[in-house]
């Protein structure tokens, strides 16, 4: 079942009972607008049926208005809205089969305690009631109606993990792990790898040979001419009859006119430029021009203070030499890149395949005349050396594994775990109760998980794709 919801929803019924979803807006006017009414289903839960009617009065509780559906149909918006359809059903069909229910009295009570309808002596005040009752465009029974729901599903949340309480000793547990030191040591691996000025000529030259097409620098032949009301129209104002001319040059574009003939009206000079390539100090307009090589080769563009007419008629994929200092940077870049990369990978491969112990370690920091250094880290939030991701792996390893971490300026370093520090949580201080929530969270997080596969095996959603698609196109 779950399989089936991520297909059109992305979502699954662990989320789906981790969060309530209540929407209390209004959407007014699509009751009646498909045929077969409360029997035309679009989707099914086991026997249970749910019709193109009911979705429409999901859409009337949904804040959308009918542009918004239309403009994000294509989106998956209403694969969304059925999602989230499906899955409050179901969870109204497992309320009522474990028989969950709330009594009036208690839903009195709720509404009577609500704060947000007290008065300034905490009573109940009828005005501030019927206050919001209109402000959100509801009636009282409508209002008790969600309330009755998402009360329920509470209850029902409630029944799946009610009486779960964590033992001291996951507490104790959570505490530790979350608390404890790390003792680190560590080498900076940018004094190991291949330096980048150690690059040869010839191991350049066969990257290049290897790799030839993708490095090729594409150069391109253009006209351009800057159009104004001055050169236009020989004014200095942006009048009705400049932008005719300029609508007149939008036309003969789209009809195809070749650029010669079009600039050959204008009695207007172009620019032109052989063999161009991109560089930051290169003219703004021509740089765009530049960008937009691989569209159609004549164009109009905007610039607000002018607009722009320009010709590409020749692109051409030009291979530089080493003599070019840009170019012979960008291959010695990515050699060395490459070359860290290949080296990374070869640590990683030997300290899986424990073929890294502490010799190979320090012979590392000898041989290459790098410093072995040593840190703590005080939590696992502890990122003020490293970032945060990496803090993690190494918390997550046992005491003497060695590892690849980075920081926030991507510096790579091997890591070794030295030393873990721990301490135990005593039941009467002050932070236990904090701990205490978390281990159970995380407690109901697991019972949550097992819930959901109970649920895939109990409940088989089916969504009838032709129904959707009928649905969708109304709104195209």
């Amino acid at each position: 079942m779950i399989s089936n919801l991520r297909n059109f929803a992305k979502t699954g019924i662990a989320k789906i009972l981790m969060v309530i979803i209540i929407i209390p807006f209004v959407f007014w006017g699509m009751g009646g607008v498909f045929s077969g009414g409360s029997t035309n289903s679009i989707a099914k839960i086991n026997n249970y049926n749910i019709s193109t009617q009911d979705l429409v009065d999901h859409l009337n509780e949904a804040r959308l208005d009918l542009e918004t559906i239309k403009q994000n149909i294509d989106n998956n918006v209403l694969e969304e809205l059925l999602g989230n359809l499906v899955s409050n059903t179901l969870i109204q069909m497992e309320i009522e089969d474990l028989n969950i229910y709330i009594s009036e009295k208690i839903l009195i009570e709720k509404i009577k305690k609500n704060k947000a309808f007290l008065d300034n002596q905490n009573k109940f005040s009828r005005t501030k009631y019927e206050k919001f009752l209109l402000s959100n465009n509801m009636t009282a029974p409508d209002f008790e109606i969600r309330l009755k729901k998402n009360e329920l599903q509470k209850n029902l949340f409630s029944y799946i993990s009610g009486g779960i309480k964590s033992p001291f000793f996951i507490t104790n547990y959570t505490f530790r792990e979350q608390t404890k030191k790390l003792d680190i040591k560590f080498i900076n691996l940018i004094n190991v790898y291949k330096k980048k000025e150690s690059f040869s000529n010839d191991e350049m030259q066969s990257y290049i040979d290897e790799n030839k097409d993708q490095l090729k620098n594409e150069h391109i032949d253009f006209s351009y001419l800057k159009l104004t009301p001055q050169n236009l129209v020989e004014t200095d104002e942006y009048n009705e009859l400049f932008f005719e001319k300029i609508d007149e040059i939008e036309n003969k574009i789209s009809n195809g006119v070749k650029f010669k003939d079009i600039i050959s009206k204008l009695k207007i000079q172009p620019t032109i430029k052989t063999n161009y390539i991109s560089n930051s100090k290169n003219d703004e307009t021509e740089e765009k021009i530049y960008q937009k090589r691989n569209e159609d080769k004549i164009q109009l563009i905007d610039e607000n203070e002018f607009y722009v007419l320009y010709e590409i008629s020749k692109i051409n994929k030009i291979l530089p030499n080493l003599d070019d200092e840009s170019f012979r940077n960008k291959i010695t870049e990515i050699l060395f890149e490459k070359s860290k990369y290949e080296y990374n990978f070869k640590l990683i491969n030997d300290i899986n395949n424990k073929k890294f112990n502490e010799s190979n370690f320090v012979n590392l920091s000898n041989d290459n005349s790098t410093t072995i250094e040593q840190i703590q880290l005080n939590s696992v939030e502890d990122s003020n050396k490293f970032d945060i991701n990496s803090v993690k792996l190494m918390y997550a390893l046992p005491v003497n594994s060695f590892t690849l971490i980075s920081d926030d300026d991507q510096n790579i370093y091997l890591a070794k775990v030295i030393q873990s520090n721990q301490k135990n949580i005593m039941k009467n201080s002050n932070e236990y109760e904090n701990y205490n929530k978390e281990a159970n969270k995380k407690m109901m997080n697991n019972m949550y998980s097992s819930y959901d596969h109970l649920l895939n095996k109990k409940y088989k959603v089916k969504i009838n794709q032709k129904t959707l698609e009928r649905v969708k196109n109304y709104y195209r």
